[in-house]
């Protein structure tokens, strides 16, 4: 089974938009990449926020899809955890040299990395939701795709504050 739904479509772009514009910006890029995910982690989460045009023919298997939720699932709960404490810091790499209308920015993008995880947050839980209930509807006899992946029991935990 193939998803190729336009809803899916538009909620991965609206998740590569808010992520690119919002999370991963100029000014937290570099506390972004002192995160320690493993490579497989960073690749579906650059699948998900930069690749979509590659599956718009095709089109997604579930599987390819769960593993990008998970994946940028985990980064959400270890950016929580780990880098909105000390964003401020680890965004300057201990210098603070951004001055003027840039200084302004930086520390919007701070002080809005919270909120806007939460945002993402709450964009890759309707994806998931929208991706299960399509797993259902076609899973047929040999059942839905997201039982037979055990780490989909911990998205909750992972996206809820």
């Amino acid at each position: 089974m193939q998803i190729k739904s336009a809803e899916i479509f538009s909620a991965i772009e609206a998740i590569g938009e808010h992520y690119r514009s919002n999370i991963s910006n100029r000014f937290t890029r570099r506390a972004i990449s002192s995160m320690i995910l493993d490579a497989g982690t960073w690749s579906q989460i650059e699948e998900m926020t930069e690749k979509v045009e590659n599956y718009r023919y095709q089109g997604y298997h579930p599987d390819e899809l769960y593993a990008q939720i998970i994946a940028m699932s985990r980064f959400i709960y270890q950016a929580r955890r780990d880098l909105a404490p000390n964003l401020r810091v680890l965004a300057s790499g201990g210098r603070d040299k951004v001055g003027g209308s840039d200084a302004v920015f930086r520390d919007m993008a701070i002080a809005n990395f919270g909120p806007n995880l939460k945002i993402l947050a709450d964009k890759v839980n309707e994806l998931y939701v929208k991706v299960v209930a399509i797993d259902k509807e076609s899973a047929g006899a040999k059942g839905p795709v997201y039982s037979q992946i055990p780490e989909l029991k911990e998205i909750g935990r992972y996206l809820v504050e």
